[in-house]
């Protein structure tokens, strides 16, 4: 009965030790950890003219959000649903696009930008914006020599 307990303590004990291991960057390497905010932008792709189009999505992408944030951004294809101003439930196919960026007022206004250009565009009700501060690392490879990058 006891051999259960101990095993678990410590299995208990391994985890939180590898949840609490620093990171392995060294001072000074462009790889190193930075405060940083996320931003995740949830868009529906319906429409009150019919479903926004994959061409109108990328368009999209390419023409608004991109050159507000070119150094980089990932894109998730999702499946939404949220209850409107009908009343109902609705259910549809979604994007969603993390941002993670300096938390600067700049920076915040781009994110807000892209939500209202999106809601003018393609006559929604709401686009989501779920915002928090972040650490964000970003761990390059070594190249031969020892430079990094």
């Amino acid at each position: 009965m006891l051999r259960p307990t101990v095993l678990c303590l410590a299995l208990c004990a391994l985890t939180a030790c590898a949840s609490l291991a620093p990171l392995p960057v060294k001072p000074g390497d462009p790889s190193a950890c930075a405060e940083r905010r996320q931003d995740r932008v949830l868009f529906g792709m319906n429409s009150p003219d019919g479903p926004v189009s994959e061409a109108q999505w990328q368009a999209f992408l390419a023409e608004f959000v991109t050159p507000r944030f070119p150094a980089g951004l990932t894109v998730y294809q999702a499946k939404g649903q949220w209850r409107g101003d009908s009343g109902q439930v609705e259910q549809e196919d979604s994007r969603a696009i993390d941002l993670t960026h300096e938390d600067t007022a700049e920076e915040r206004k781009r994110v807000v930008e892209i939500a209202d250009e999106y809601k003018r565009r393609f006559k929604q009700e709401a686009v989501l914006i779920v915002s928090s501060p972040v650490r964000a690392c970003f761990a390059v490879m070594a190249r031969p020599g020892g430079r990094v990058g």
